[in-house]
């Protein structure tokens, strides 16, 4: 019996520069480790039959569903810096799109299923650690309320792969807004292909922005949505901790979205500078850098849409560079909303006044390597002691908690609203490093429980969950997780 899943495609209805199309490459024997069942019910999929053998099949890439017309992406990007004329989609594979029951419209995607014409020598492959890390934290992010791409599946594909050793193999069943990124763009600006700029614009708006339509000028209000997009992003990651690790062009979603899970991580010990990735030597994509290099990646972005934001060189680069001027007042004004929120100052009360308050807390928890996750989830519930103690029992942090005190008090009607405001902005559960890898070893020897139950944990990230207080623990000194990686 061959799947069926109400594809409605237009990605591939594009020219064929835009992709190359081919099926995934099969796989020995396929076995399914999770169904996000209701991912599935939200895009309108039979859970029950993708459970099915045919289903599994068609999730490892062993059976191309009815109406699927698997391509990889062609793109370009800027990888720490450094320009690639040619990346592309070098271990994933686009199924199709399908149009949920309120008509939005998604991609699914097959990550890990073989090689490709922009594989650039790999073997296509994923194994078994990067497929559950994405899988944890992608649905954590979900669950957090920050936008990103969501894991539909994980199945094992009975081979073993090769990095430094020899390792189980995996696939990720991928649903994201759009898998169009920053290096999309790039990849036609660098061929000075005008027409397929435009194509991949037009397609684009209208598939993500239409509202830009109704513009006097699209292309600029379109530019001016994604950045809008990427400082909500990047705000938000700020706000939980999280460090993507690879901030590279071609990792930068168009929709805004989390995309390209590899050697993120969030924060315990809270460091501005910290870095786990074990690729980025130089501490490019540290916490507090984050920012800037959205900035600097949204350049990289205007530069490839000058021929459509202008009749003229000048007058495109007017019209670029106004927007790209805006970016930090307006992530400033992002950032304190987050931070206001995480503090107890609703968005509409947040002012200029309240900087010092919150950069004071910041500086205060680095100085003492105060836990980001638990430091903020304590102060929502206002107890003078816990928060002292963790911001180094000083007199300057008694100060600050009186200086606090003093400005949240009157925003709530009662204690218990602002401690309930709070805790929606302070999640008492994120997916902590040494979590992940004990899931991690836990899968390779062929125990998935450990699994199961931090993904129950973190899909009520906000919720106090009796009995789970353990999965708030920072790691013991043994089991510190001090660098990431990404798997390729």
């Amino acid at each position: 019996m061959q799947i069926n899943i109400p594809f409605d495609n237009s990605f591939v209805r594009l020219p064929d520069k835009f992709y190359a199309r081919l099926d995934p490459t099969p796989v020995s024997n396929p076995g399914l480790i999770v169904l996000n069942d209701a991912l599935a019910n939200q895009l309108g999929l039979d859970a029950a039959q993708l459970r099915t053998p045919d289903g599994i099949a068609m999730l490892a890439g062993n059976e191309v569903a009815s109406g699927s017309q698997p391509l990889a992406m062609a793109y370009a990007g800027q990888q720490f810096g450094n320009w690639s004329p040619q990346l592309g989609d070098g271990r994933a594979l686009l199924l199709g799109e399908v149009l949920s029951p309120d008509g939005t419209r998604f991609d699914i995607q097959l990550k890990g299923s073989g090689p490709t014409p922009f594989s650039r020598m790999g073997d296509g492959r994923a194994w078994l650690g990067p497929v559950l890390r994405e899988y944890i934290v992608s649905e954590a992010m979900a669950a957090l309320g920050i936008k990103t791409t969501r894991a539909l599946a994980a199945v094992t594909t009975g081979d073993a792969i090769f990095r430094e050793e020899l390792l189980p193999g995996a696939i990720l069943a991928r649903v994201a807004r759009a898998h169009i990124r920053v290096g999309s763009f790039q990849y036609f600006a660098i061929r000075k292909d005008e027409e397929g700029l435009k194509q991949l614009a037009d397609y684009t708006i209208d598939r993500l922005y239409p509202q830009c339509r109704e513009q006097d000028q699209p292309y600029a209000a379109f530019f001016e949505s994604v950045v809008e997009a990427q400082i909500d992003l990047v705000s938000r990651w700020m706000g939980v901790g999280f460090i993507h690790g690879v901030m590279n062009t071609d990792n930068v979603s168009i929709a805004g979205e989390t995309i390209d899970y590899g050697p993120c991580a969030f924060m315990d010990d809270f460091h501005p500078q910290r870095v786990f990735s074990s690729i980025d030597e130089m501490g490019r994509y540290a916490y507090e850098n984050q920012p800037p290099i959205a900035h600097w990646n949204l350049v990289q972005f205007a530069q490839a849409l000058l021929p459509l934001l202008g009749d003229t060189q000048e007058a495109a680069v007017a019209v670029a560079q106004a927007i790209v001027d805006s970016f930090q007042a307006r992530y400033e004004a992002a950032f304190m909303n987050v931070f206001g929120g995480k503090i107890g100052i609703p968005d509409d009360q947040v002012s200029n006044e309240d900087k010092s308050l919150i950069n004071d807390l910041l500086k205060a928890m680095a100085d003492q390597g105060a836990d980001f996750t638990n430091t903020f989830r304590t102060l929502s519930e206002a107890e003078p002691e816990p928060i002292v103690s963790a911001l180094g029992n000083t007199e300057m942090a008694g100060q600050w908690f009186t200086r606090w005190q003093k400005r949240v008090g009157k925003l709530h009607e009662t204690a218990h609203a602002r401690e309930t405001f709070m805790k929606s902005k302070n999640p008492a559960f994120v997916p902590r490093n040494h979590r992940v890898e004990q899931v991690i070893r836990a899968a390779r020897e062929g125990d998935y429980a450990p699994f199961e139950e931090l993904n129950a944990v973190l899909a009520n990230p906000f919720i106090d969950q009796p009995g789970r207080a353990a999965y708030r623990d920072p790691p013991s000194v043994n089991e510190q997780v001090r660098h990431t990686f990404c798997g390729t």
